[in-house]
């Protein structure tokens, strides 16, 4: 075999062999990402407390929104307990005054002013009735995922879900 073609064969050795470091490497990644995943999605809220059984209510404290001014206000939320876990959830959020953030809420004077406004304000209230229904399936705060465009919805969610859970703790 002449020098030529025994570099080539080497070098198509070392190719294959750093191929195949390259997906052992992936594949070790890929594993480690999941089980990190995995633990951080375990436990949670709702997981290491005891509750009462009952009906609570928590309230998140007041933000200010987005720096547009869109946003502003607090959540509410009404958590059912049975046999110590959440089974159900009621959550709402209000401006800073107290008016309940519905159908209407991104108006000015009743009417629509600017329709990207008055759109991303209707997302975030549906967003809450999402919200609401994945806390009862999962029973844990921690496994709520955010909505984009609603997120500051989601943080006052978290924080009325505390205030309710550390009434409800035995």
């Amino acid at each position: 075999m002449n020098l030529k073609l025994k570099i080539l064969k080497i070098m198509k050795i070392v190719h294959i062999r750093h191929k195949m470091k390259k997906k052992i490497l992936a594949g070790v990644l890929a594993g480690a990402a999941a089980v990190l995943t995995l633990t951080g999605c375990g436990g949670g809220t709702t997981a290491t407390a005891s509750y009462k059984d009952g009906v609570y209510e928590g309230t998140s404290q007041v933000h200010d929104g987005d720096p547009d001014g869109s946003g502003a206000g607090f959540g509410m939320v009404k958590l059912t307990i049975t046999d110590g876990k959440i089974t159900d959830c009621e959550y709402n959020t209000y401006e800073p005054n107290g008016k309940i953030k519905d159908s209407e809420y991104g108006k000015k004077d009743g009417e629509i002013a600017n329709r990207d406004f008055y759109n991303k304000a209707q997302r975030a209230v549906q967003a809450c009735q999402k919200y609401a229904e994945q806390l009862a399936q999962t029973g844990d705060i921690n496994r709520v995922d955010a909505i984009s465009g609603a997120t500051i919805s989601y943080e006052e969610l978290k924080e009325a879900v505390a205030d309710a859970l550390e009434k409800a703790k035995q």
